[in-house]
């Protein structure tokens, strides 16, 4: 295991230990949870990006053939 060193203000660290004391948990494991729960944000933000392109393209496509298809729908010899 790693270990990192940080530079906060002294009232957020406060807010930290408060916060750490009042869930039961040690200083170093309530930190931990906070960039388990930010990297779990970004990784979800990263995942909700691409399906959102992934889905345009997508209804691009479906858009294309829409029209192909109703440029046909009417002719009976196809």
């Amino acid at each position: 295991m790693m270990t990192i060193s940080l530079r906060i203000p002294d009232d957020f660290l406060h807010a930290v230990d408060v916060f750490a004391e009042e869930l039961h948990l040690p200083r170093a494991a309530y930190v931990r949870k906070a960039l388990e729960r930010m990297n779990a944000a970004v990784a979800e933000e990263r995942r909700r990006k691409r399906i959102m392109e992934v889905s345009l393209k997508v209804r691009g496509e479906s858009m294309k053939v829409n029209a192909e298809f109703s440029e046909i729908e009417d002719c009976p010899n196809v």
